[in-house]
């Protein structure tokens, strides 16, 4: 699994014109499943995005969690994220998970997230969404749970 966080002051998704989900100050998630990813993956990346200190503390370290500040995520599937533009100018998508196994993985990362106590708010898979953000720093952090970064 791969991940794109954007730390926040706000983030939402829409569908056709509609918005379905809004969060406040937290992060921004964008999540790809790779083929061959499972639930050790998931566990691994919600355990690493909710401990990772990457928003300020009262001297402007980055010093807290999005757990230690009470901050909300917006969680977006995006299966782009395992793009391969390697070879030629048109990427390849070969090693995104199909949908059919893509799809219960991101609910049971989102699962995972929320048992942390995190608010968690989602995207809609396979919809094309458009998704607003306000990156605060701004601060941006890929994370693999095969640690590839």
């Amino acid at each position: 699994m791969r991940t794109v966080l954007q730390r926040v002051s706000r983030a939402g998704v829409s569908v056709a014109g509609e918005p379905i989900a809004a969060i406040g100050p937290g992060l921004l998630v964008l999540l790809g499943v790779e083929q061959g990813d499972d639930e050790k993956a998931a566990d691994y990346l919600a355990e690493k995005i909710a401990g990772l200190r990457i928003f300020a503390d009262e001297t402007g370290k980055m010093n807290l969690s999005v757990l230690d500040c009470s901050g909300a995520l917006l969680v977006v599937s995006q299966f782009t994220l395992l793009a391969d533009c390697r070879k030629g100018r048109r990427p390849g998508f070969s090693q995104a998970a199909p949908p059919e196994s893509a799809e219960p993985l991101c609910e049971y990362f989102v699962h995972c997230l929320r048992a942390f106590g995190l608010p968690v708010q989602t995207g809609r898979f396979r919809a094309d969404m458009a998704v607003e953000l306000v990156n605060d720093g701004p601060v941006t952090v890929m994370l693999d749970s095969r640690r590839r970064f």
